[in-house]
């Protein structure tokens, strides 16, 4: 393995952690709408928190596909074809809440719930059937020599993949939640902190599961006996954490460390993978490589280029976006519905 490949393995790691923890809390702020809110006025603050941000924070997911297309294009053609149907939910769930934005704001009042629903509906699918993705992947998938899935049913859904799911989707539910408590003034505002304070104990038993099935499910203790306990301890740590800040009015803080779980859960099932891209649960020997899956030095070279060139004007141009749209939204300020 080339530090080339080992330092797109880890970028491609690096944009799925910054899409979890950006569009992580788009999508609990998308289900926030027809869990949290009570009025029609509340549901227009709650996604004004994320109106001017929400598809810059996508291209996190887009420029993570692309990266894993250039760099290991074995592991992106035996992904997107083994995992087609769920990737497509997966898609049907980015197109319908990407449109929900688009055509409430242009829809009568009377005609707004339809696209708060499939804002709620899409923000539900994505971050659940993310989860069952990368759990079913780090069970191992049946793959033969040439990286070709024969997957069935209950590969894709079992126990842990579910779990997963809900558990990916539950991280992302409060993660918008602390940001609402971040981002918002008045009575949605302590209401996002009471049910975040409710909901953190449900999260400690779903944690607990997903660490029991993760030790008898896969092979990451017994080839990753250090990080893999750690990383665990990070994630319950950092739980504990923002639990304890959504208690103390630390919002901020609450909000930071919810989105850190979600990048150490990240970090998590990439190393945990290590020194793998996909795993066979028929046969080691078909399993995905990083040294054997990747596109060639030269290519590597010209990307790690272009990559270190571009990233910086990226990451100004997103922590810019974030300092201008910095202010809270105030349920009195919402065109309509001044007092």
């Amino acid at each position: 393995m080339s530090s080339l490949q080992l330092f797109w393995f880890i970028l491609i790691g690096v944009l799925f952690a910054g899409f979890f923890f950006l569009e992580g809390f788009d999508f609990g702020v998308g289900m926030s709408v027809q869990t949290l809110t009570k009025n029609d006025q509340e549901k227009d603050q709650v996604v004004q928190t994320i109106g001017p941000v929400w598809d810059g924070n996508e291209v996190w997911l887009i420029s993570a596909g692309g990266a894993m297309f250039a760099s290991f294009p074995m592991w992106y053609a035996s992904l997107f074809s083994g995992y087609y149907l769920i990737l497509f939910l997966i898609l049907f769930g980015l197109i319908i809440r990407g449109v929900s934005f688009e055509f409430r704001s242009g829809m009568p009042e009377e005609r707004k719930w339809i696209w708060n629903w499939t804002l709620s509906v899409g923000s539900f699918i994505v971050p659940f059937f993310f989860g069952i993705l990368f759990i079913s992947m780090i069970q191992g998938m049946p793959m033969d020599s040439n990286g070709d899935m024969m997957a069935q049913f209950t590969d894709y859904i079992n126990l842990f993949s579910v779990v997963g799911g809900i558990a990916l989707t539950l991280l992302c539910y409060l993660h918008g939640l602390n940001y609402i408590s971040l981002k918002t003034t008045g009575p949605i505002r302590e209401r996002a902190k009471k049910y975040a304070q409710t909901l953190y104990w449900v999260l400690y038993v779903g944690l607990a599961v997903f660490a029991v099935l993760l030790y008898f499910q896969t092979d990451f203790f017994t080839l990753h006996p250090v990080s893999t306990p750690i990383l665990l301890v990070a994630m319950i740590l950092l739980t504990v954490i923002a639990n304890y800040c959504s208690y103390a009015n630390k919002e901020f803080v609450a909000f930071l460390t919810s989105g850190l779980t979600l990048v150490t859960l990240v970090g998590l099932l990439f190393t945990g993978m290590f020194p793998r891209v996909l795993i066979s649960s028929t046969n080691s020997a078909n399993n995905l490589l990083i040294a054997n899956a990747s596109s060639s030095p030269y290519t590597l070279k010209i990307m790690s280029y272009t990559a270190i060139g571009l990233l910086p004007f990226i990451l100004a141009y997103i922590a810019w976006t974030y300092y201008i749209f910095r202010k809270r939204v105030k349920h009195t300020e919402i065109a309509g519905y001044g007092e």
